[in-house]
């Protein structure tokens, strides 16, 4: 089994992708393979909504988002990081979201998401808000800590010193290790829950 993690930072190796690494570390020790893909440094547009995604399976700008995208499909879970930009997350990074997740013709369903955020100082829980809508609108289990997943500091040596942030991503990698076993017992087992054939409604009366 394995598991996504997405830097959402421009920078490789700061305070994003030390709560990353230290999530990626947790989960290898709990037997899952992991790759830490560095998104936040690449030049991604946003979605233009042109519809030829619903035709091809894959989006008409071909870039990090259609390479991605079989290695989501492949993945029993995917972990978002961002940095705080402005209460909110990365730019590029929701550029990245929006489109992977719209183009992509395969179901996210029961895939297990987590999404993890850092800051200096405010905005993180606006920010983790905005990540975790990506998980639940396509029928992801999110997986939680004992509180919300956030790191604090202005470089990576600050976030090192964030004892109870690390020690909840932490414990949030661990959550989400058991449940993608889970679900994957259970899915041997009996089979992913019913599906209702999917409606559209478009205004309220």
């Amino acid at each position: 089994m394995n598991v996504l993690l997405i830097n959402g930072s421009p920078n490789a190796k700061g305070c994003t992708f030390t709560a990353l690494n230290e999530m990626a570390t947790t989960l290898q020790k709990e037997g899952f393979d992991t790759e830490i893909i560095h998104v936040g440094n690449r030049d991604i547009r946003g979605c233009i909504a042109c519809g030829r995604c619903s035709e091809t399976g894959h989006c008409v700008f071909d870039d990090l988002v259609n390479e991605i995208a079989p290695k989501l499909e492949a993945a029993d879970g995917l972990v978002v990081g961002s940095p705080v930009y402005y209460a909110s997350a990365n730019g590029t990074l929701t550029n990245f979201l929006d489109r992977l997740f719209f183009s992509t013709p395969f179901s996210k369903r029961m895939k297990v998401g987590a999404a993890v955020c850092s800051a200096r100082r405010g905005g993180t829980t606006a920010t983790f808000d905005q990540l975790n809508k990506y998980f639940t609108i396509s029928e992801m289990p999110v997986a939680s800590g004992r509180y919300w997943n956030m790191v604090h500091g202005n470089d990576a040596e600050q976030v090192m010193e964030d004892a109870e942030g690390l020690q909840n991503v932490r414990i949030v990698a661990r959550n989400m290790a058991f449940l993608m076993r889970a679900i994957a017992a259970e899915r041997d087992r009996n089979g992913l829950p019913e599906q209702e054939e999917k409606v559209y409604t478009n205004f309220i009366r």
